[in-house]
């Protein structure tokens, strides 16, 4: 299997039955380049676990769950360690390391790992970290990093190297690395920032410059397609039941009592769609990728009401991006973005809390307590948990492995459970979503025993839309 001398290009392997999605290589154009034994050789940690290193030729698979007699698919090319050929030497190497866009749980992990990484497998001392993002790389003083530095800093939330929106100029970007000598970038953030990282390749590669270009993917919504799910996912998880949990006590403690829960969800509902069925106390989930409605029957009124009468009281969760139709014909909102280029979105929370309680307090037939709660910056803002920890510690390793081993271009993540070098181009094509036909969309309806929301036409043309990947079967 050769190297891909261009991110939107396949290698086919005719005799394996499957299409590589390969990874851009430093050798794909600066050929005779040097290569020198991997260290790990003879890292006492690494040498005696003879599974540690991966085959040149292995790849994992985008699709394990296929028919009898369907094709084997697309393929990415393994992460790992390479037992024996590296194309960097400890001395020469000058890494950095950038954060960028929203604060996620499990940035300081993976910068520490990285770090840590570098320094005790491969004997990298200079590792210099970006300050504020892709514009500290031209306008602002760098930190150095050692495993000393860093060596507390993943029991903070935030990122000890600060973070921004936007910034990216990328000539000037190239012109600082070039000029301070950098020859291995880690850049982590979400798909805009793994765009704008496809664009700094794409200019260095130009430049006929010894520089690998490692992306790992952040994004607290799960958004991102190809990998099983992205870092602080399941911390974000975690503590929006603590959200949960607090409407729920304030929902039973009084007559009629609702609460409303806003998370996190600009395109995807995954964090609600987990927080709920992680709580099992949430009578109605609302996502962006299922359409609701608020008047008439089968609507979300009836169903508040109806549940009210069964139960005395009832729980929200409302992903931060769902019903934005129906606030944009209220609200008559504008289309403005932030610095990355997000739509700016209403606060759909409030505008359903202040709904809900002006329609109970027209009809008299009721009267409601409602309270709101909006956890978004609390969430966003811790730590990671133990499983993102060493989530993190596997993305870092894994990103070092490659970039050492020459190959540049790239973003790291599990598929199916193995890690891969997936090409920027399969990160930036599209955002992953909840499938609303799918197993585990049904699962929340049935826990929460809420309506659908759908007519049977909607139903249908759902059904006939090609699913995207969930994050567990």
């Amino acid at each position: 299997m050769g190297h891909s001398g261009n991110l939107q290009l396949k290698v086919v392997n005719g005799d394996a039955g499957y299409v590589l999605e390969d990874v851009p290589h430093l050798t794909d154009y600066i050929p005779d380049l040097p290569t020198y034994p991997n260290p790990l050789q003879f890292n006492a940690a690494y040498s005696v676990v003879k599974q540690y290193f991966v085959n040149v030729d292995d790849t994992v698979s985008q699709k394990i769950v296929v028919h009898k007699d369907s094709p084997r698919g697309t393929h990415f090319r393994r992460a790992g360690p390479r037992q024996k050929v590296v194309y960097f030497v400890s001395d020469e190497v000058h890494a950095c390391i950038v954060t960028c866009g929203g604060l996620c749980p499990g940035l300081n992990t993976v910068i520490r790992e990285i770090v840590c990484g570098l320094y005790h497998m491969y004997g990298v001392s200079k590792i210099l970290g970006i300050d504020g993002g892709y514009r500290g790389f031209y306008s602002k003083n760098t930190i150095n990093l050692t495993p000393k530095v860093v060596n507390d800093i993943h029991k903070r939330g935030g990122t000890i190297l600060g973070t921004s929106r936007g910034g990216h100029d990328t000539s000037k970007i190239v012109d600082s690395i070039q000029d301070r000598g950098i020859n291995q970038v880690y850049i982590i953030g979400g798909d805009g920032t793994q765009k704008g990282a496809a664009v700094i390749y794409e200019e260095i590669r130009q430049r006929g410059l010894k520089v690998a270009v490692a992306g790992i993917p952040k994004t607290i919504d799960n958004d991102i397609p190809v990998i099983d799910k992205s870092f602080g996912f399941d911390t974000a998880v975690e503590e929006a039941q603590r959200a949960i949990n607090a409407a729920h006590v304030e929902a039973e403690s009084i007559e009629n009592g609702i609460g409303v829960v806003k998370l996190m969800g600009r395109y995807c509902g995954f964090i609600a769609m987990y927080a709920t069925l992680g709580s099992r106390d949430v009578d109605c989930c609302l996502i962006p990728e299922s359409p609701f409605y608020l008047e008439g029957e089968g609507g979300l009124y009836e169903f508040i009401e109806k549940r009210l009468k069964e139960n005395g009281h009832m729980v929200i969760v409302i992903a931060e991006g769902a019903g934005q139709d129906l606030l944009a014909e209220s609200l008559q909102s504008m289309n403005q973005q932030d610095a990355s280029g997000n739509k700016l979105l209403q606060d759909v929370g409030l505008w359903i809390s202040h709904k809900i309680k002006d329609h109970f307090a027209r009809l008299h037939k009721m009267a409601i307590n409602l309270k709101y709660i909006d956890p978004t910056y609390m969430i966003r803002a811790i730590p990671s948990n133990a499983s993102d920890n060493v989530y993190c510690t596997l993305l870092a390793q894994s990103a070092v492995h490659g970039a050492v081993a020459g190959y540049t271009g790239f973003t790291v993540g599990p598929v199916n459970g193995r890690h891969a070098y997936i090409p920027f181009n399969r990160i930036n094509e599209r955002q992953n979503q909840v499938v609303i036909t799918d197993r585990m969309w049904a699962r929340v309806l049935s826990s929460t025993n809420q309506p659908s929301f759908l007519s049977a036409n909607e139903l249908a043309k759902f059904k006939r839309e090609k699913p995207s990947c969930p994050v567990v079967g």
